[in-house]
């Protein structure tokens, strides 16, 4: 992609600080973008693991219906805090966070983002709110029982601590805001000499879109969280009707920003995609432009499709046919994505290494979840489906299944230049092998259930769905187990792991160009882009492992 070998043998960014500290203080006040992102790795790995153990509890109450390890209240609180957890703490801030801040810089040629400090201080608006999140468990109160939704008028009458877990996604939101400013200005200012807009990597056009989301949604959500706030503590009606406010005008505020929040989550995995399936095909991306402006455009029509979550909440017959064209219309920039995939492996190279498995997975699984969605964006089947198990597959396909197989992909395609160490590759293939039995087994079942007339979020369930709901629970145990499995592996081979090279798949963006792990500025000059973000004719010039 550059002119010339731009490879440095300096020390990394482990050996050398951004301040005068050492030691853990060294970290703590870093402005380097790449140590950054390990710390939100570090954190939201952490919370992601809190998160599946809960929901693996929440699985073995459901094995036996009736009581079978804790009550309907825990139930609840447990059921609230994975919703939490997850959403606010891993999936929406999980690739932005930690591969954005590592590798948007990098991948246009930059030594940093555009604001350091601004970086460092949305980490640590993040861990606040994380905290508080922790603290609204143990104080008088209890945790909140509300689900993820806070929907009104439970939310505002429930005697837990739902105005500081609130006020915690607020201060959540505020760290993404701050980090979709970061994102933007680095994007517009900081790209190196010759990369154009359509010079640029997919996974920082991913990124970018995202961004915009980030800074234009969450205000949105941010002003509904205080309103709610307000009305709990001074009495206000606003959203409560036994005060004379208006609980659907919550529901509208809460999804104008939860559904673009989706695409938060998912854009960034699918840039992630766009940059694997290129290296382990190796040939160049099929339709960039269209894959980059589909980016753009789910951002963009993302924002109008937020009341395909309230079809029998209370609106009007108008109203919504045009919430359910609009979200057929989403699902359009998302199927160029995943056609341009497609057409990118045919008469590819491929080299089926665990990366490009993970993307195997992701396909099939997003695709679930997406077509999935089609038949909850129908106005007849919605009100026949809402409120089921189907809703809760149909969102963990798409969440979990998208974002979370990916965060995986990331996490194995990454690994090498993170930390400079390769990872057992039979345990890892072992491990995507696992994790689609273990999530197929857990989830599709609901499905099932969903179509019968199970009810979400219920702590019992009729005998009639007994056989369902054990096939599920199993399924839990394979796919956390897995989970765990991948971590172990992994944090083995940081300890003991054979060193990686500074190339060990043959991509060609610029993350494969410098050393592994990467020297503290990234370059030693900043390179001049020559060639387009896809060029496998570049690997004739690099050292790569083949």
């Amino acid at each position: 992609m550059a002119n010339g070998t731009i490879a440095i043998a300096e020390k990394s960014f482990y050996e050398v600080s951004t301040n005068e500290h050492s030691g853990i203080l060294s970290w703590l006040l870093t402005t380097d973008h790449k140590r950054i992102g390990i710390m939100y790795l570090v954190t939201i790995a952490f919370f992601f693991l809190v998160g599946a153990t809960i929901g693996l509890l929440m699985r073995l109450e459901l094995l036996t219906p009736g009581r079978t390890i804790m009550g309907a209240q825990t139930y609840n609180t447990l059921f609230t805090l994975h919703g939490v957890i997850m959403i606010f703490l891993f999936i929406i801030p999980g690739l932005p966070a930690i591969f954005g801040n590592f590798f948007l810089p990098i991948q246009i040629g930059a030594r940093d983002v555009a604001f350091p400090r601004l970086n460092l201080l949305s980490y640590y608006i993040y861990v606040t709110g994380a905290i508080l999140v922790l603290v609204s468990l143990f104080l008088p109160g209890g945790p909140i029982d509300t689900g993820w939704t806070f929907y009104i008028p439970y939310s505002v009458r429930t005697g837990t601590n739902v105005s500081l877990a609130l006020f915690a996604a607020f201060i959540l939101g505020l760290s993404s805001i701050l980090t979709g400013i970061n994102f933007v200005t680095t994007v517009h200012r900081l790209r190196a000499p010759g990369m154009s807009w359509f010079k640029m990597p997919l996974f920082v056009w991913a990124t970018y879109a995202t961004a915009w989301i980030q800074i234009i949604a969450t205000p949105v959500v941010g002003i509904t969280i205080l309103l709610v706030v307000i009305e709990r503590t001074f009495g206000v009606g606003i959203f409560d009707p036994a005060l004379g406010g208006d609980p659907i005008l919550y529901q509208h505020m809460f999804w104008i920003y939860s559904h673009p929040a989706v695409y938060i989550m998912i854009l960034p995995a699918m840039g992630v995609v766009s940059e694997i399936i290129t290296t382990f095909c190796r040939r160049t991306i099929f339709g960039y432009v269209p894959i980059a402006m589909s980016s753009l455009a789910i951002a963009f029509v993302g924002y109008l499709v937020w009341a395909h979550h309230m079809f029998v909440s209370g609106m009007s017959d108008t109203a919504a046919w045009i919430f359910s064209l609009l979200t057929f219309i989403v699902a359009l920039p998302s199927g160029v994505k995943i056609f341009n995939w497609v057409a990118t492996m045919y008469k590819g190279s491929i080299d089926p290494q665990v990366p490009f498995l993970w993307v195997m997975n992701f396909i099939f699984l997003f695709s679930i979840g997406g077509l999935s969605g089609l038949v909850l964006g129908s106005l007849a089947t919605d009100v026949h489906l809402t409120d089921t198990y189907f809703v809760v597959a149909h969102f963990h396909y798409v969440m979990f299944g998208g974002t979370g197989t990916i965060f995986f992909g990331a996490m194995h395609y990454w690994f090498p230049k993170m930390f400079g160490k390769m990872y057992n590759k039979k345990f890892a293939t072992i491990s995507v092998i696992t994790f689609f039995i273990g999530f197929n087994m857990l989830y599709f079942p609901k499905f099932i259930m969903g179509y019968m007339g199970m009810p979400r979020r219920y702590y019992d369930y009729l005998p009639k769905f007994a056989h369902l709901q054990e096939i599920s629970t199993i399924g839990s145990w394979i796919l956390v187990g897995t989970i765990f499995f991948i971590t172990g592996y992994l944090l083995y081979a940081l300890k003991k792991g054979p060193k990686a090279s500074s190339n060990p798949w043959g991509g060609v963006t610029l993350e494969w160009h410098i050393p592994s792990p990467p020297p503290m500025e990234n370059f030693k000059e900043i390179p001049t882009i020559t060639h387009e973000p896809y060029d496998f004719s570049q690997l004739k010039e690099m050292e790569y492992d083949k």
